[in-house]
């Protein structure tokens, strides 16, 4: 849930980036108002599909467990840090087959502390020799702003430290959010459109511990955004190569951002790629499945004025799935004790 602003490039002129990280926050909060973008965007998206839509709760054989963090733009103070965990897994209730998960996602940046935590559900039916889903999410969202951390320096000619707009203490508030989400998987590729946070939640910030409505004078949205995913696994004739390119678009309508990455993979066991975010940055990413188990890294060097005082960010993701037998045919059967 990255907050909507755009870095000057001027930066390197701002006295500590810590003064301009209080500044930027103040002057969020200056109309009463705070806007935020949305979500974070992961390099490695792929990597856990089930966070951009929820119709791919399911979608495979397997259930599935995924973790991540991103450590955004080293070298800035209060940069964003991201941490993500989702699991999902396929059922059948009478001979139909579902889907269901969860997410946890969390993000700090500069004062702020976001966090959303979702269940989902998708239905899944066969449809041009692949499978159609249709997801659903609900989730509960929490926000949080350190105003006792907001510093204005002396020399500031835009804000006041008495200015009632600016908040001193710390606030926090919470909202219920849904989204929705279609998506089609085939052998050979997959695609995806979602809407998330389709009621554009606003919450409404208060004071830690307060139940006083006075207190509510803050306000910040969570804005509808909408995805756009596409996917696929290209086998390379007589070799153990494949390729998978893979890209996602995010937009509210305000803003707009898309990943564009091609990645290869060998004997299904180790990946390597490349990746490119839309007037951002371009990113190396090296992954290996053993087994069960998964872990990805993915390194992005940012192409944006943000470079005069980055080195870049750094990106972890791990995981586990565990193959299910959703036949049906083992459903009396019993082992016997000596093995079990």
């Amino acid at each position: 849930m990255t907050m909507a602003y755009t870095l000057s490039p001027h930066i390197p002129r701002v006295r500590t980036l810590t003064t301009f990280m209080a500044l930027l926050a103040a002057s969020f909060l200056f109309c009463h108002e705070i806007k935020a973008q949305g979500d974070m965007l992961f390099t490695q998206h792929w990597a856990m599909p089930t966070l951009y839509n929820p119709a791919k709760t399911g979608d495979t054989d397997y259930l599935r467990i995924r973790g991540g963090a991103r450590m955004q733009w080293l070298g800035v103070t209060n940069a964003p840090k991201s941490f993500v965990a989702t699991g999902d897994s396929p059922f059948k209730i009478a001979e139909k087959r579902i889907g269901a998960g969860v997410t946890i996602s969390q993000e700090s940046i500069g004062l702020f502390s976001n966090m959303l935590v979702s269940a989902q559900g998708s239905y899944k039916l066969k449809f041009l020799k692949g499978q159609l889903g249709i997801g659903i999410q609900a989730g509960y969202y929490n926000t949080r702003f350190k105003g006792s951390e907001v510093y204005i320096p002396d020399d500031d000619d835009f804000h006041q430290p008495d200015d009632p707009s600016i908040p001193t203490q710390d606030l926090s508030g919470n909202a219920v959010d849904l989204s929705l989400g279609v998506n089609y998987t085939h052998r050979l590729f997959h695609v995806g459109i979602s809407a998330l946070h389709l009621t554009s939640p606003k919450v409404n910030l208060t004071l830690e511990g307060s139940e006083s409505s006075d207190a509510q004078q803050y306000e910040t949205e969570l804005p509808r955004t909408l995805y756009f995913d596409a996917g696929g696994n290209i086998g390379i004739q007589n070799t153990l190569f494949e390729l998978q390119p893979s890209v996602i678009v995010a937009t509210d309508l305000g803003s707009f951002s898309a990943d564009i990455t091609m990645r290869a993979t060998y004997n299904r066991f180790i990946t390597f790629g490349v990746g490119y975010r839309w007037d951002d940055a371009v990113s190396v990413m090296v992954g290996a499945h053993y087994r069960n188990f998964f872990l990805g890294y993915a390194f992005d060097y940012p192409t944006s004025a943000i470079s005069r005082v980055s080195s870049g960010s750094h990106e972890i993701v791990a995981g586990y799935q565990l193959k299910l037998d959703l036949s049906g045919k083992n459903k009396n059967k019993h082992r016997s004790i000596r093995i079990m």
